[in-house]
C-alpha cells in the first residue's frame, strides 16, 4: 500500500523522507512553496539526490507536490490569474528535478462569476501552460463545495479535463472529506460513488487520494478535516475505502490534524486494515 502524509520540506526533502520512513510511510506530500504566498525556496540538488537514493532504498511511491492555496486560475482579477499561471509554470519547472511527483492543485474560486466562467478560465490557463511534452502528472483536487469553489462535483472536474488540448497528463486527486461534504456518500454508498467516479472521469485518471475524516456531516459543503475514525465518516468507512479494488494502486496521503506521532498511528491502523483483507 502507498501511504504517507503531508510533511514540511523547510529543512530539506531528505529530512522529510527520513520522517516518512520513521512513521511507516512510503510517500509524502509537500507544498511547492509557501501555501499562503508565492515565495519558493531554492532547490538543493544535493539534498534531492539524497532523497532519490532514500526513495529507491525504501521503495517509495510517487511523491505529491501540492500547489499554493493562493494560486487561483479562475479569479475575477486578471493580474491574479496571470500570477497563478506564473506560479504553475514555475512549479512544473522545479518539479522536473523531482521525477515521479504528482502535482496537485485546487481548481480555484470563481469569485461569484459562476462555475461556467471559472471553468472557462481554468481551461484557458491550462491550455497556455500544458504542452504536448509536459512530463509531470497534474491532478485536479475534488473540492467540498464551499463558497465559490470550482471542482465541487465530478462533472466540473471532467469539464476541465475535457476542455484541455494536451490532457493526457491531467488526472484527479480525490479527497474523502471533500467528497463526503460535497454530497458523495462514501459512508452508505461507496460502490455507487466509485461507479460514478468511473463513469464521469474514469478510474484510470484517479492517481491519488487525500484520506481524511470529516468534522461535519454529509453534504455540509464545508471543508473541515478530522482525524481518522473521529469524524462523520468513521473507521468502517475508511477501512472500506482503502480496501476497495478501485484504489489499490493509488497514492494515499493523510491531511488530518495531527503531529508525526498521530500520523504514525493512523498509518499503522490503515496498513493493518489492508493486511487483514
Amino acid at each position: 500500500m502507498n501511504i504517507g502524509c503531508h510533511l514540511s520540506v523547510a529543512k530539506g526533502f531528505y529530512k522529510a523522507g527520513l520522517q516518512a520512513c520513521e512513521i511507516g510511510a512510503n510517500t509524502f506530500q509537500f507544498f511547492t512553496r509557501n501555501p499562503r504566498g508565492g515565495k519558493a525556496k531554492a532547490l538543493d540538488t544535493e539534498d534531492i539526490d539524497k532523497l532519490k537514493v532514500l526513495m529507491r532504498e525504501h521503495q517509495f511511491s510517487n511523491l505529491c507536490a501540492h500547489a499554493s492555496y493562493t494560486m487561483n486560475l479562475c479569479s475575477n482579477n486578471e493580474d491574479t490569474r496571470d500570477f497563478a499561471k506564473q506560479l504553475f509554470r514555475d512549479d512544473l519547472k522545479r518539479l522536473k528535478q523531482l521525477p515521479r511527483s504528482y502535482y496537485i492543485f485546487h481548481p480555484g474560486s470563481h469569485v461569484k462569476q459562476g462555475s461556467e466562467k471559472g471553468i472557462e478560465y481554468i481551461i484557458s490557463a491550462l491550455n497556455e501552460i500544458l504542452l504536448e511534452d509536459t512530463e509531470t502528472y497534474i491532478l485536479l483536487e475534488t473540492m467540498a463545495g464551499k463558497g465559490s469553489e470550482v471542482g465541487r462535483n465530478l462533472n466540473e472536474i471532467k469539464n476541465i479535463i475535457d476542455g484541455v488540448k494536451y490532457n493526457k497528463q491531467l488526472g484527479v486527486c480525490l479527497d474523502t472529506c471533500h467528497l463526503y461534504s460535497s454530497g458523495y456518500d462514501l459512508k452508505n454508498n461507496l460502490n455507487g460513488v466509485v461507479s460514478e467516479i468511473d463513469k464521469i472521469v474514469g478510474l484510470e485518471k484517479v492517481k491519488a487520494m487525500h484520506l481524511n475524516d470529516s468534522k461535519t456531516e454529509f453534504a455540509s459543503f464545508k471543508d473541515r478535516h478530522e482525524k481518522l475514525g473521529e469524524g462523520s465518516l468513521g473507521w468502517d468507512t475508511i477501512e472500506s475505502i482503502v480496501n476497495h479494488t478501485a484504489f489499490e494502486n493509488i497514492v494515499f496521503n493523510l491531511e488530518t490534524p495531527n503531529e508525526l506521532e498521530g500520523y504514525k498511528r493512523e498509518i499503522e491502523i490503515v496498513r493493518n486494515f489492508v493486511t487483514n483483507n
